[in-house]
């Protein structure tokens, strides 16, 4: 029995289990969403999160300046009502929301908005040592100052104009959080959570469950239901288990198998969404035999993303021309992706001294935000790679285990993801693949450099005009593809399902899980 088989054989029976004990399963305490998280959050204040499941629970307490709407990635007020920026593009100033308070009765003012920015950046700040903030040289280096104009206007001072700037301000990182909390909690502020969102920090019960509790002064609109719980749940067919046995309302990350059979359940709802996500396995461009472009390219002649997108992944992901979205503003319809082709790669391999192949090791993830199927894959590359005489050791390792080995430059092939949350090419590539962010700085781990596309990137940041940016963005792909510095395999399409009673559930392409809209039946 193939495993879809067995996929649709395990739901089946379970869906007769279900009818043979109805009025047993299902009965949900009214009024709480019960949602299944692929593993436990790490840390519940967004600023120092790195990985998807703490920010999709974190960023339902805390809120930013400015946003994302429903269903798309252009950015909104949110805190803020209103802003300007100035000619020269190094001056943005917000007219804050009037009457919103913190969770914790705390006023939100432009004095919050600052302590929570400079508490990243400045280093003589009283809560600069409080916490780790992997993303503020990214984010916030080219910030000079926040100037508080008035209780409710506040200014960003750049150092030099950034076109992406609003994006930014969409991230975790840019949460502002009660100073109140954060000073009274110091570096357990994360565990004890204070923001403006919906949903207000009940408990933590580590690797059980974090519970929320509705914001019943939310100022954006009422709360429909009173609690979310969010249980992390590693195993997959044990999350989706608990889908249909009414143990569980919502879940994320639903196995590739599994997807067609729910889709045929009438008691559960699937949604599916392609987002600003995508799959890679870096090389360590510092590293011989992957500082020759030769081998890279051949790497990538040798893997068949075709199979593993359609056989591995099973239409849950779209093949990956390079790093950025097909479709989206500043994505280069030009490109092609590297096709399969095996005997091109012993040509390359031959090429840059390798007709032999070489031996190597591989790092991958035992799961992780965003990593899909990270050991199966790496398999069906392992073996593509064998093929073409490459030798590859899969060495894997926990999610967080790998992230922190990452950082020693040590890794010669690695799998990783990156979700953008937005379409802003700069908020993909610049992090990625900008030399200044080289790892432990930045998320560059595959340490690539290309001086050209170091300009293009940085010449992109200081345009406004849309059109022009793309331009450079398009050239600067062009660079990144013949280099090679990953394998360029899928981008993710997020699926969630969830039981009926769970009305006006939607996805969103920042792959941001908002539950502070639905309600229950």
């Amino acid at each position: 029995m193939t495993t879809a088989r067995r996929a649709a054989a395990m739901i089946a029976s379970l869906a007769l289990a279900l009818g043979l004990v109805s009025g047993v399963v299902g009965a949900q305490p009214t009024g709480t969403l019960l949602v299944g998280l692929v593993a436990e959050p790490v840390n519940l204040d967004p600023a120092q999160v790195t990985d998807l499941n703490s920010n999709r629970v974190g960023r339902r307490i805390v809120e930013g300046l400015v946003t994302f709407p429903e269903e798309s990635t252009q950015v909104v007020p949110g805190l803020a009502e209103s802003w300007t920026i100035s000619k020269d593009g190094l001056q943005y100033t917000f007219k804050l929301r009037s009457g919103v308070k913190f969770h914790d009765g705390t006023p939100l003012n432009a004095e919050a908005v600052k302590f929570s920015i400079e508490r990243q950046i400045n280093t003589e700040h009283p809560a600069y040592k409080l916490g780790k903030y992997p993303f503020a040289n990214f984010f916030f280096g080219n910030v000079k100052a926040v100037e508080v104009l008035s209780s409710e206007r506040v200014a960003f001072l750049l150092k030099e104009p950034r076109a992406s700037f609003l994006a930014i301000l969409t991230s975790g990182a840019a949460s502002i959080v009660s100073p109140t909390a954060a000073m009274k909690w110091g570096p357990d502020y994360p565990s004890h959570p204070v923001g403006t969102g919906p949903f207000r920090f009940a408990s933590w019960d580590r690797g059980q469950r974090v519970v929320l509790e509705k914001n019943p002064s939310y100022w954006k609109y009422p709360v429909k239901i009173e609690r979310a719980i969010y249980r992390p749940i590693v195993e997959d067919q044990a999350r989706l288990t608990e889908l249909l046995t009414g143990q569980l309302d919502l879940i994320v990350g639903v196995p590739a198998d599994f997807v067609g059979p729910l889709e045929k359940d009438p008691k559960v709802t699937v949604l599916k969404q392609t987002g600003a996500h995508v799959w890679y396995l870096g090389m360590n461009n510092q590293k011989k035999p992957f500082d020759d472009k030769r081998v890279r390219q051949a790497l990538n002649y040798a893997v068949n993303k075709d199979a593993i997108v359609r056989d591995v992944l099973k239409g849950t992901g779209s093949l990956s021309k390079g790093p950025v979205l097909p479709g989206t503003w500043g994505a280069d319809a030009s490109l092609k992706a590297y096709p399969y082709d095996p005997e091109r790669a012993k040509k390359l391999l031959a090429e840059a001294g390798y007709p032999n192949g070489f031996t190597t090791t591989l790092w991958v993830p035992e799961s992780g935000s965003g990593m899909q199927a990270p050991v199966a894959m790496s398999t069906v590359m392992q073996s593509n790679m064998k093929a073409v005489g490459v030798n590859v050791t899969l060495q894997t390792m926990e999610w967080g285990a790998y992230l922190t080995k990452l950082r020693s430059k040590e890794q010669e092939l690695f799998a990783l993801s990156w979700m953008a949350g937005t379409e802003d090419p700069d908020m993909v590539m610049y992090p990625l693949l900008h030399s200044s962010q080289w790892t432990p700085v930045g998320p560059n781990r595959a340490l690539y450099k290309n001086t050209r596309f170091d300009e293009l990137l940085q010449q992109a940041r200081l345009t406004t005009d849309q059109a022009k940016r793309a331009q450079l963005y398009r050239e600067a792909q062009r660079i990144l593809v013949d280099d090679a510095p990953w394998v360029f395999v899928d981008h993710e399409i997020q699926i969630a399902a969830f039981a009926k009673r769970v009305q006006g559930f939607k996805l969103h392409p920042s792959f941001d899980l908002r539950v502070e809209t639905i309600s229950l039946k």
